[in-house]
């Protein structure tokens, strides 16, 4: 691994800069190393590294770290499972993940301190510089925003935590992949869209004889400690390793979530859940950790002269289900191909293509799942669609497709039928049909 020092000996304007090596930055990294151009790949602490996360790798993510040939590495590490097990007002409901064509019938739970080196590393073999340990400070020669897009940047300027040691690192391009709290992002001239879905987690480990149960366990049905419905829900995944991950998520818009506490609902979930799954002061691994989450492509703009952003710090969170590491790994696929072109025609205008390969991925799809949030925000109605459909074991199957965005597109069963429908009515959900629903006649 090479040393800031040794950099600075031998001063480089790299093909492309990243900061951040979580799922997003490492798998651009990757395919841009892969493909022949020189990438520098900052990260600001040492794998392996602690990081707030459900843990758990659904088959789109699956489906990306095979096309990166690292399931034959995460698998020994990880825990393998077959589905989903659903609660909500008093039922339950088992659903294997679908048959696809293309993503597999499965996925995995990991902890990040144990994937994000793996994939990180994994760009590093492929040529790519991997920095640890070295924070990314300020921006380089920032330029102008054109046209509403992100600010230039030669470059940025990185500290080295371990001796203090700073040094410019500068690339053509610029990829900021730093997360949802993006610092950077918001020296670019990144804003989030307020009336958006944000989501807030709470996450922690617990020891349990069921820690290698084959099924993620999903709480619709969950409850402040005043007993009153709570827009989001709650999880517990087994991890394989003797422990469970136990969590709670809120999703949100227009401030429905407002003033909960969110360490003391994630305390009684813990209680609700306890007996079954044996969670006590005892089998608890240490204080639970959270933060908020813009999703839905909620943060933008996400292209500049010579910049994009990826991953958290776009705001690439599914709001149909909070799951994050899979549409980092794409976004940060869709930023490589895109920044190989303009490599490759020596043509920065083609960086406008993210922004069109972002639409064509996510556009229409978030659009229906901002809506869902919406309607989903308000308690009466979560309390009618949930406790009724989780009674009808097909409609739940279908609707797993759907949250997971494992549809196909080519075919006409009931879960593309149903998502099409949806699109139809996310126009008018949050207008006229979410008052309706409201009885605001």
């Amino acid at each position: 691994m090479q040393s800031l020092s040794e950099m600075i000996s031998k001063p480089t304007t790299f093909d492309v800069v990243i900061v951040g090596a979580g799922p997003s930055g490492s798998a651009c990294a990757y395919w841009l190393a892969r493909a022949g151009w020189s990438v520098c790949l900052i990260e600001k602490k040492q794998f392996p590294r602690e990081k707030t996360c459900g843990d758990g790798l659904t088959p789109r993510a699956v489906h990306q770290l095979a096309q990166m040939g690292l399931e034959p590495t995460v698998a020994p590490n990880a825990h393998r499972y077959q589905g989903l097990r659903g609660f909500g007002f008093g039922a339950s409901v088992e659903m294997n993940w679908p048959d696809h064509p293309v993503f597999p019938n499965y996925g995995y739970t990991i902890t990040r301190f144990n994937l994000d080196g793996l994939v990180a590393k994994e760009a590093q073999r492929e040529g790519a510089t991997l920095l640890n340990g070295v924070e990314a400070l300020e921006l380089l020669d920032a330029t102008d925003a054109v046209d509403g897009g992100l600010k230039g940047a030669s470059g940025v300027l990185v500290k080295e935590k371990e001796t203090g040691t700073t040094a410019p690192i500068r690339g053509r391009y610029l990829v900021v992949g730093d997360g949802q709290n993006s610092r950077l992002g918001r020296e670019l001239g990144t804003t989030r869209n307020r009336s958006w879905p944000m989501g807030m987690a709470l996450r922690g480990y617990y020891t349990s004889d069921r820690h290698d149960e084959p099924w993620i366990d999903s709480h619709l049905d969950i409850r402040d400690p005043k007993g009153d419905v709570v827009p989001g829900y709650g999880w517990i995944f087994p991890l394989g390793d003797g422990r469970v991950n136990v969590g709670v998520g809120l999703l949100s818009t227009g401030g429905a979530w407002k003033g909960v506490n969110t360490t003391k609902l994630q305390e009684y979930f813990v209680a609700q859940t306890a007996d079954a799954w044996g969670l006590n002061d005892k089998t608890c691994c240490g204080p639970p950790t959270g933060g908020r989450l813009p999703m839905g492509l909620a943060l933008g703009p996400h292209v500049g002269a010579n910049t994009l952003t990826i991953g958290d710090a776009a705001g690439t969170v599914n709001p149909f289900n909070g799951e994050g590491i899979a549409y980092g790994y794409e976004s940060g696929r869709l930023a490589a191909g895109v920044l190989g072109e303009a490599l490759l025609h020596d043509d920065s205008s083609l960086l406008s293509l993210y922004d069109e390969r972002l639409g064509q991925a996510y556009g229409e799809y978030y659009k229906v799942a901002r809506a869902f949030v919406r309607v989903i925000s308000e308690p009466k109605i979560l309390a009618a669609c949930v406790g009724v459909g989780m009674r009808i074991e097909p409609l739940m199957r279908e609707l797993l497709s759907i949250m997971a965005n494992l549809m196909q597109n080519d075919a006409r069963g009931p879960a593309e039928v149903g998502y099409r429908a949806l699109v139809r009515l996310a126009d008018v959900v949050p207008e006229r049909a979410y008052a309706l629903l409201l009885g605001d006649h």
